[in-house]
C-alpha cells in the first residue's frame, strides 16, 4: 500500500493556543548580489534591512490617471458590486476593495506584466513569480476603515498554504497619500520575527476577515514589544510612487476621516518555486480569487 503524501514542517507555527515568537528562517532578498534588475543595490539593502523600500515615481502622471479611470469605472459597475470579488464598507456601503483585479481588468492585467513592476518582484524573490493576490483599495474621505496591524505572510501561510516567506507586495498610490489620509503603516525591522498569533481559525474566516480582521491579529502586548524595538514608518507619497514591502512586515492602516481619497493597486508576487500547500491552519484553501495558485495563471 502506497503510503500518504509527507506533510511539510511547519517552520512558522501559528494560530495556537498562545503566541509565539519565531526568527526567521528564510532570506528577505533571494537573488544573488548583483542580480541584474530595476532595483538599485542601494535600495535591495533597504528592503533587506527594513523590509519595505519606497520608489517615487513607479508609474507616470499620464498611467496613474489611466488607472484611477479603471478604478473609477470599476467601482461604479453594478456587476462588479454584485461580485464576490468586491468587499463593502460596513457603515457606508461604499466598496472598500476590488479583489482579482488583474484578471478583470485589462489595464491592471498590463501593470502587474509591467517589468518595472514583476521585474522588481522576480529580483527580489530570486526566481520567476505570478500574482497570489491583486486588489484595488478604496479609502474615500469621511470615514472609511482602516485595517489592523498584520502581517500577511501570517494568513499566507495559515490560510493559504504558503510555505515559506518568499512573497512580496507593492502598494502603488493613484491619490497622494498623506499621514492624515489612512496612509499605510509599516514597522521597520519587523520583519525579521514571524509572530504567531493565538486562536483558531473560524471556517470561511475570509468573510469576515475581509472586512474587519479578527483571526491572525497579534495581541496589543505583542505590537506594543515590536513597536517599542522597531518603530512605526508612514507610507506618503505622491500618485505614482509605490512601497514595496516584505511579506511579514507588521503593517497596517487607520481610518480615513479626512476630506481627501487614498485609492492605491495592491499586487502580491510569489514565488514560483513557493507553491501552496494545504493550509497550516485552517479548515480549507480560500477562494482563488483572494490566493492564487501557479496553475491558477490565465
Amino acid at each position: 500500500m502506497a503510503s500518504a503524501p509527507t506533510r511539510p514542517v511547519d517552520l512558522y507555527p501559528t494560530r495556537g493556543s498562545r503566541e509565539e515568537l519565531i526568527g526567521r528562517k528564510d532570506p528577505v532578498v533571494w537573488s544573488e548580489p548583483g542580480t541584474p534588475g530595476p532595483f538599485w543595490a542601494r535600495e535591495l539593502e533597504e528592503y533587506d534591512r527594513d523590509g519595505f523600500v519606497t520608489v517615487d515615481e513607479i508609474v507616470t502622471p499620464d498611467e496613474v490617471d489611466e488607472l484611477r479611470a479603471e478604478l473609477d469605472r470599476l467601482v461604479a459597475d453594478p456587476a462588479v458590486r454584485a461580485d464576490e470579488r468586491a468587499v463593502v464598507e460596513p457603515r457606508s456601503q461604499e466598496i472598500r476593495s476590488v479583489f482579482e483585479v488583474h484578471r478583470i481588468s485589462p489595464v491592471f492585467a498590463r501593470l502587474a506584466e509591467d517589468p518595472r513592476i514583476a521585474g522588481r518582484a522576480r529580483q527580489i524573490l530570486g526566481s520567476e513569480v505570478y500574482v497570489h493576490q491583486s486588489r484595488v483599495n478604496v479609502k474615500p474621505g469621511f470615514g472609511a476603515s482602516g485595517f489592523y496591524w498584520h502581517s500577511d505572510f501570517e494568513t499566507w501561510h495559515a490560510e493559504d498554504g504558503l510555505p515559506r516567506m518568499r512573497t512580496v507586495s507593492v502598494s502603488i498610490a493613484l491619490t497622494p497619500n498623506h499621514t492624515t489620509n489612512g496612509s499605510l503603516m509599516i514597522m521597520p525591522g519587523s520583519h525579521r520575527t514571524f509572530l504567531g498569533c493565538a486562536g483558531e481559525t473560524p471556517k470561511d474566516n475570509y468573510k469576515q476577515s475581509l472586512r474587519m480582521q479578527d483571526a491572525g491579529t497579534p495581541s496589543h502586548e505583542a505590537l506594543t514589544t515590536f513597536a517599542d524595538a522597531c518603530g512605526i514608518r508612514h507610507f506618503t507619497g505622491p500618485a505614482g510612487s509605490a512601497t514595496w514591502f516584505d511579506c511579514n512586515a507588521l503593517h497596517g492602516s487607520g481610518d480615513n476621516i479626512t476630506p481627501y481619497p487614498r485609492s492605491n493597486v495592491f499586487l502580491v508576487f510569489n514565488s514560483v518555486e513557493n507553491e501552496p500547500e494545504a493550509p497550516f491552519a485552517a479548515p480549507v484553501r480560500r477562494p482563488s480569487f483572494i490566493a492564487a495558485r501557479p496553475g491558477d495563471r490565465s
